[in-house]
């Protein structure tokens, strides 16, 4: 078993809808492991993209819920934090400008070579390079968007719904390359998606989530296949209807 390298301890997050609290992530504690692909399924509104918003404290929680590299989340900026716990949204948000200058703008000390290894990973054109961000589709921009959280360096990507607004081939695409670029780079990727058949493609790891709690974890294979809980089996048979 890979040693973890984000854990999380009884995490909760409590919000306030037409003014009364509402719990949407409660008491979650788990740890992912280095080197693993983690998926997170459930239902619309289980809590999904609230508990992947709080992995990098792009959502505020107390000083104690979380660990990475074994140290309280607070012995870190968020600066620092996001570095190495990096985030990819569902729609790719590029800078004005070209390719090159949005991989530069995450890490200016890229050299020539590093640049050309980011654009073959994320399998960017090459040509695409020097021309405008304005002139990519969705897709290419989530290439290129995933190109620039690998150039930070991280060791944890964070990634909510990558292939929900693209159409089949470049979901196939995306896909691949995470596959591609987890056991190549050493990195964990956390990937929240509404889609079972996705979680099964690329996943190692789920976890079910459900009115903001952790229901299951486990083998993608059983989580989603042969559910152990209540929760579960509902899920199981949305799934097949």
């Amino acid at each position: 078993m890979a040693s973890p390298i984000l854990e999380v301890k009884n995490l909760r997050r409590t919000v306030t809808q037409e003014d009364q609290p509402k719990t949407i992530i409660d008491n979650i504690s788990f740890s992912f492991c280095r080197k693993q692909i983690y998926t997170i399924i459930g239902p619309s509104g289980a809590g999904k993209s609230s508990f992947l918003r709080l992995l990098n404290r792009l959502d505020a929680l107390n000083s104690d819920e979380m660990l990475y590299h074994g140290k309280n989340h607070c012995d870190y900026t968020p600066c620092e934090l996001r570095k190495e716990v990096g985030y990819l949204f569902q729609t790719p948000y590029l800078f004005d400008g070209t390719v090159r200058d949005n991989l530069l703008y995450a890490n200016a000390d890229l050299t020539n070579d590093e640049i050309d290894t980011l654009v073959r990973e994320a399998h960017i054109k090459p040509k695409q390079l020097d021309r405008s961000t304005e002139n990519l589709s969705v897709g290419e921009k989530q290439r290129v968007a995933i190109a620039r959280l690998l150039a930070t360096r991280p060791k944890v990507i964070l990634l909510d719904e990558p292939t929900s607004a693209l159409d089949p081939g470049y979901t196939s695409a995306i896909e691949e390359l995470i596959k591609e670029v987890v056991p190549k780079e050493d990195l964990t990727a956390i990937v929240v998606t509404h889609n079972p058949d996705q979680a099964l493609r690329i996943g190692q790891e789920a976890l079910l989530l459900f009115d903001g709690k952790l229901i299951e974890y486990g083998p993608v294979e059983q989580v989603i296949n042969d559910p152990q809980s209540e929760e579960g089996m509902r899920y199981k048979t949305r799934k097949l209807e």
